[in-house]
């Protein structure tokens, strides 16, 4: 994860930043909190940003951890939720190896595993597993590479939306894109963005541990 980047972001995060919490309109995500949530349990907000799913946790669990990369998101936060007691804030890079972090009944992690890098991916999957408490919860949410592919088939298809195919301006970026795209790291606004097959989320979900209850995929407008 490139603290940078999202450092330069923060101020801006609410233009620059899809934000799932509002386009979730079937309330898929806060259903499955909610579920989990209890006042006996502690949750971590794994890549929390600045902190939209804030006011969905905390009233629902004892504790919660809003870990993020980025120290102006927490900044963010910090000031727009000050009215939530039970929230401690941590700057962490969970892409990073050999963090320490405390043990939780559930995590929430929200299309924070995006970057393109696999070595940072498998760490943050690993960093996630170790502070998942035995017979904890995950409620994880990334972007769906046949749900990106069909978009593009769809587009091709109807002659729609032509505006936001990415243009390639040369052959080695051609190059470049097309061996993203077999690792599904494909463009938003230009930024290369892991998306993810459902295969793919069984493989490390089960690597790490995790036993699936369920997909569900999140339709947007």
């Amino acid at each position: 994860m490139d603290r940078k980047y999202w450092e330069k972001i923060a101020p801006d995060y609410n233009n620059e930043i899809f934000d799932v919490l509002h386009n979730d309109k079937k309330a898929i995500i806060r259903k499955a909190i909610n579920r989990l949530g209890s006042r006996h349990r502690d949750v971590l907000d794994a890549g929390c940003a600045v902190g939209k799913w804030l006011p969905v946790l905390s009233p629902a669990f004892k504790k919660v951890i809003a870990a993020d990369i980025s120290a102006k998101n927490l900044a963010i936060a910090k000031a727009n939720y000050q009215d939530f007691s039970n929230i401690e804030y941590l700057r962490v890079d969970m892409s990073a190896s050999n963090i320490k972090l405390p043990k939780v009944d559930v995590v929430v992690c929200i299309n924070a595993i995006l970057t393109n890098s696999m070595k940072k991916r498998d760490s943050f999957f690993s960093n996630i597993s170790r502070c998942t408490k035995k017979h904890g919860h995950l409620v994880l949410v990334v972007p769906s590479l046949e749900s990106y592919m069909f978009t593009r088939i769809i587009q091709d298809k109807f002659k729609i939306d032509k505006d936001h195919v990415p243009v390639i301006a040369s052959a080695p970026e051609g190059l470049e894109k097309y061996k993203n795209s077999l690792q599904g790291n494909l463009d938003i606004d230009s930024v290369p963005t892991k998306h993810y097959l459902r295969e793919e989320l069984t493989i490390l979900l089960d690597r790490e541990g995790y036993t699936i209850d369920k997909f569900q995929k999140i339709e947007y407008s």
